[in-house]
């Protein structure tokens, strides 16, 4: 999923570069969402490891 983040944020950038600001600003706001995805999926799995350890 960081990898599709990752994606959007150069194709973002790229878009930005070139002057299409609307794709520019659409994949920013999905990279922003499954950058927020990843971070929730990832506290959640640190979270679940600790409490299987005990």
């Amino acid at each position: 999923m960081l990898y599709y983040t990752v994606v959007f944020l150069i194709i973002a950038l790229i878009a930005g570069l070139l002057g299409f600001t609307g794709i520019a600003a659409g994949a920013v706001e999905i990279a922003k969402i499954l950058f927020f995805v990843f971070l929730v999926l990832f506290i959640v799995s640190l979270v679940m490891g600790f409490r299987g350890r005990k």
